[in-house]
């Protein structure tokens, strides 16, 4: 489908609803225009990040808790960049799962994940049920090992 033209003509005012065919030809395309769009966000404020943190030399200042305070500052916004990349990737994985034809399924029960949860969380990889359960093992994991 990469060299096909895309033939699916996105409403202005559409919404997906439960009430329609899952995954019909609409609803894949508003989620891969919604994965697209986050997707070309998040570039966007990484690049202007980049820009300035270049351009910025904050961390030679002279008063130490100026310093301190650039250094804080400069971590932070790495590891909001850290989380920005793996979110990206995660965007990524689900349009491609959008063109093979498996966006929208829960990989442990391949049963549909849902409209509401998707469109709140276009990058789910699990139904709720089977994400509740995720979430529990790992609380359980933890437990064990603390």
């Amino acid at each position: 489908m990469a060299n096909e033209v895309r033939k699916t003509i996105l409403p202005p005012d559409y919404k997906p609803s439960p009430k329609e065919d899952f995954m019909n030809p609409v609803m894949k395309e508003y989620f891969r225009n919604k994965l697209m769009k986050w997707r070309d966000d998040l570039l966007a404020s990484s690049s202007i990040t980049v820009e300035n943190t270049l351009r910025e030399d904050n961390l030679q200042q002279p008063d130490i808790a100026d310093r301190a305070s650039a250094e804080t500052d400069h971590a932070l916004e790495l590891r909001t960049r850290d989380r920005e990349r793996k979110l990206i990737s995660k965007i990524n994985e689900a349009l491609q799962k959008i063109e093979d034809g498996t966006y929208g399924y829960c990989e442990e029960t391949d049963e549909p994940i849902g409209v509401a949860r998707l469109d709140a969380r276009p990058v789910a990889m699990y139904s709720l049920e089977a994400q509740e359960m995720h979430e529990r093992k790992e609380k359980t994991m933890r437990d064990e090992r603390d």
